[in-house]
């Protein structure tokens, strides 16, 4: 394994920002910086061999600050929303910026996906760190995070996040990657095909809160228990697809325990051949359609994406889980360690 590392710019505060380039023995190679520990490209054959991009993002690094697709980086600390910005935790309310609609996204917006997390070449991995102190965004206590990557010989990413605090908080940490198997800029996705070991998902209020207890996906568009492709359905009238103007929500994923991988979904690319596996330790996933695409930076492809042009997999606990009890529990106390995995696998068919 090859790993590159290489100053690629400094923020407005002047903190330097490096890009890593980890290639393989088959010259397929994964670029990630250390703007929000995110994944900036992963560069995969398809079905004649051809190498392409399939990872949305910018050439500028400037761009991935503040951008509203928060595309490829790690959001926190609480990644997705928190109804009304509030959650209480041992009897005390804490109140978090609010922004998005009435809600709370991604630990506000100076959540960690807009910081410059420290970074290190570490054998064969790059490891990313960031820590978060008392009180940044509303949260309560000290937090290190840090993010580790291996690329493997056989073109799989592994992300493995692990987190711990030096007073109770909350957390839920994943990877806002956006994927187009047919290569970044060659048009929209909806003519991928995915699969996804979820019998249920977590229907939501019009500002995508989750309202209670997950629903079987049975007769719904929400189905993807059978592979399907991403567009056959996103147009039908049904309150999720209309809520996100396409799929935004969280399924949940069959058999989910915690500290085991299994796999979350199955994404293929007809045209290019493609496919990707994601498996994870998390109880829940997020496909979210890329519906609010465009207006973002400028991409890698020379122009800004249109909406549809990439979709997200973002394995994480579910969200508003700091406000219901019934959810997987998202509060990380003193002296023990948050530790979830994310595998990108990718492969052709």
């Amino acid at each position: 394994m090859e790993i590159k590392k290489e100053l690629w710019g400094k923020s407005e505060c002047g903190k330097e920002i490096f890009r890593y380039t980890m290639t393989n023995s088959k010259g397929a190679y994964v670029q990630l910086s250390s703007i929000g520990a995110g994944i900036v490209s992963v560069v995969v054959p398809d079905r004649e061999g051809k190498l392409a991009d399939v990872v949305l993002g910018y050439p500028d690094p400037m761009s991935y600050f503040g951008d509203g697709p928060c595309a490829g980086k790690i959001p926190g600390r609480y990644a997705n929303r928190i109804a009304a910005g509030r959650f209480v935790l041992d009897g005390k309310e804490y109140d978090l910026p609010i922004n998005n609609g009435p809600n709370h996204l991604h630990g506000g917006p100076e959540g960690f996906q807009n910081k410059v997390w420290e970074s290190r070449v570490n054998g064969d991995s790059v490891e990313f760190l960031y820590y978060s102190e008392d009180g940044e965004m509303g949260y309560p206590g000290a937090l290190k995070a840090v993010a580790r990557y291996d690329w493997s010989e056989d073109n799989s990413l592994r992300l493995t996040i692990t987190a711990e605090s030096d007073a109770p908080t909350v957390v839920n940490l994943t990877n806002h990657a956006y994927f187009n198997l047919n290569g970044e800029g060659n048009g929209d996705i909806l003519g991928h095909i995915l699969k996804l070991n979820a019998s249920e998902y977590l229907p939501t209020d019009d500002t995508l809160i989750p309202v209670g207890e997950s629903e079987p996906v049975a007769g719904t568009p929400m189905d993807f228990i059978s592979a399907k492709p991403l567009g056959r359905d996103i147009r039908e009238d049904f309150p999720a697809l209309n809520y996100g103007k396409g799929y935004d929500n969280c399924w949940v994923i069959d058999g989910a325990e915690s500290g085991q991988i299994q796999s979350a979904a199955e994404l293929y690319a007809p045209e290019s051949g493609r496919t990707l596996e994601v498996l994870t330790t998390q109880p829940g996933v997020q496909i979210y359609t890329g519906n609010w695409l465009a207006g973002c930076p400028e991409g890698k492809c020379g122009r800004s994406y249109n909406d549809y042009e990439g979709v997200a997999i973002e394995c994480q606990n579910y969200p508003d889980a700091p406000n219901k009890s019934d959810y997987p529990c998202a509060v990380l106390r003193p002296g023990e360690v948050y530790e979830q995995a994310i595998i990108f696998a990718f492969g052709v068919k």
